[in-house]
């Protein structure tokens, strides 16, 4: 059998052999996204012929298969523009890093953590206005995680213990550390914000699950108390918001602090919160390229309050996007509503003031998802609009979201025990994969 490193390399080395082959076919930006698609589809072909030879959980693994499927999402939902070329190299540069970090079993995985924040605190630098002041908290927030990295490398628990928990609640945001994950969905252009909305929490929960079970009491209390303002605050914000991305930022922030609180509740996360973090993620990746799709045939800048009637004159577009609000709003058979009654059902959580808290939560996400969908799909219909049905790379990018979500939801439990996961590969590859 194939040495685990060797493996988690050889397996990276695809979207990182592919990143730095991107510069090589620069001046042609349809060829650099067209190549970039495909090296995202050849990577969930080797992490499922190497599933066998990588020494992680089957959690992970699952993680692993969700990730090249998103960055393929992701690149298909894009125009292609030269505007855009970066980011594509990028989410490739990414999904390599995400890959090594979740399978690697030594210090090599830190350092690319390293690596991946760093990079990602130069592109919010690049992207940085005057206008968006709050992009600073943003790239202070992930400065501090390149910190408590840095401090968990060279020193040993519980001290390491407590900076890889601060660490995680940055990548799987919990407030007050939140404001990294609002800037990366707000200002990173092209592919990048419906990617990380999924790597990043992934990341983040790869080292909850192993962190959360050693944490003193005091530590867990106070995340069992930032979790439930996170759920709370993040609704409140979600419902204010008028702009797209701001309230998907939000919305999300709410879903990953119940998470978070379930957690820290339990002091374990069973393999079904590797199910809830990926339904979050492909959902909020999914409405994330709706509205980019908005935003390529009237500008980045359009008011999504002047957007409405869509859903007589772009059917395909409207369909899609109901069955992506039907997700995010937590209704069967998709993941997240799966996911949250696993969570809920397994935890052995009494029911309190937090249960309330977390379901209102869950009723406004209802509310706002909704209303937005229901402002772009009917009303008046405007006849200065220009209205143009998916294009066949959207249509495919959001097809992809909607069938993972459903396969998410329908997805046997037993499918997380040690040793059966493997045996599915097959089935969920063929399920995945997107023939060009």
């Amino acid at each position: 059998m194939m040495d685990s490193a060797v493996a988690s390399w050889l397996l990276a080395g695809i979207p990182l052999v592919g990143a730095a082959f991107g510069f090589a076919v620069w001046s042609r930006p349809d060829y650099l996204r067209n190549c970039s698609v495909v090296l995202s589809i050849l990577s969930l072909a080797a992490a499922a012929g190497m599933s066998g030879s990588l020494t992680t959980s089957p959690e992970n693994l699952v993680l692993v298969y969700l990730l090249p499927v998103a960055a393929c999402a992701s690149l298909l939902g894009q125009p292609v523009h030269k505007n855009l070329r970066l980011s594509w190299i990028t989410t490739l540069l990414f999904l390599g890093l995400g890959f090594v970090i979740l399978t690697s079993q030594n210090v090599m995985g830190q350092v690319c953590l390293l690596v991946l924040l760093s990079s990602l605190i130069g592109l919010l630098y690049r992207h940085h206005t005057p206008l968006w002041p709050i992009s600073w908290w943003g790239i202070g927030t992930y400065a501090l995680a390149v910190g408590c990295v840095t401090i968990s490398l060279v020193t040993a628990p519980p001290i390491s213990s407590l900076t890889s928990l601060f660490t995680c609640a940055v990548l799987l945001p919990l407030m007050p550390f939140h404001q990294g994950h609002i800037t990366a969905l707000t200002r990173l252009p092209g592919s990048l914000p419906s990617f990380i909305v999924l790597l990043f929490p992934v990341i983040g929960l790869h080292g909850a699950i192993s962190v959360m079970p050693t944490v003193p009491d005091a530590a867990a209390w106070a995340v069992s108390l930032c979790a439930l303002a996170g759920t709370f605050y993040g609704a409140v914000k979600a419902l204010a918001q008028s702009r797209a991305r701001l309230l998907l930022s939000y919305s999300s922030l709410s879903f990953y602090s119940m998470l978070w609180w379930f957690g820290a509740s339990t002091r374990a996360l069973t393999p079904r919160a590797a199910v809830f973090v990926g339904a979050v993620g492909f959902t909020t990746s999914g409405l994330l390229l709706a509205w980019q799709v908005i935003r390529t045939r009237y500008g980045d800048d359009v008011d999504p309050r002047s957007i409405s009637g869509l859903a007589a004159t772009m059917p395909r577009y409207a369909v899609l996007l109901s069955l992506l609000v039907l997700a995010a709003t937590g209704l069967p058979p998709f993941g997240l509503f799966a996911s949250f009654m696993g969570l809920l059902l397994l935890s052995e959580v009494s029911f309190s003031i937090a249960i309330v808290i977390i379901v209102t939560a869950w009723l406004a996400a209802s509310w706002y998802i909704m209303g937005m969908a229901q402002q772009w799909l009917f009303g008046t219909h405007r006849h200065e609009l220009r209205y143009t049905d998916l294009l066949p790379g959207e249509f495919a990018s959001l097809t992809i979201l909607v069938v993972v979500l459903l396969a998410l939801g329908v997805v046997p439990t037993h499918l997380f025990e040690t040793g059966t996961l493997t045996t599915a590969t097959g089935a969920i590859t063929e399920l995945f994969v997107w023939d060009k």
